[in-house]
């Protein structure tokens, strides 16, 4: 068995446990809530092929929350401005998300700590300027379609 599925559990605590230390949030639930609100507002802006070519960079759990439920007609816009991204994170499950301003950029940063380096980053040479401006240390750059500035 590869060592990717036997670890995938411990590996998805630490993510959820560094996640929730960087959104300050209370608990598991609340982080695991942002954390799919942010993968989920990615992947809706994604076509198929880049679907699949970011899931494969994911570590297991992460992989199977982004794609869990999606369907390849789900593609619905280019990348809105940052605050555009950042309210539709927050509205998912608006009654138990307790996203703080910056969610992605905290997010982003958690995930590139944990994602295999290599592989994450050639995933992200085949997506769109745009999908990489995302993942980038959440930063966007005002007026560009990824979004804007964080404040």
């Amino acid at each position: 068995m590869p060592q990717e599925y036997q670890l995938a559990t411990q590996r998805f605590d630490a993510f959820l446990a560094d996640s929730g230390d960087a959104l300050g949030l209370a608990t598991r639930n609340q982080t695991y809530i942002v954390v799919q609100a942010v993968l989920l507002a990615f992947r809706r802006r994604l076509g198929p092929d880049e679907v699949l070519v970011f899931a494969d960079a994911l570590p297991a759990v992460l992989r199977a929350i982004f794609v869990a439920g999606w369907t390849a007609s789900e593609h619905s816009a280019d990348f809105p401005a940052r605050d555009a991204l950042e309210a539709e994170v927050r509205a998912l499950r608006p009654d138990h998300n307790f996203a703080p301003h910056g969610s992605i950029a905290l997010v982003a940063a958690t995930l590139r700590r944990h994602a295999d380096g290599d592989r994450f980053d050639k995933a992200m040479a085949k997506l769109s300027p745009d999908a990489r401006t995302f993942w980038e240390h959440g930063h966007g750059v005002e007026g560009s379609g990824a979004g804007g500035a964080q404040r």
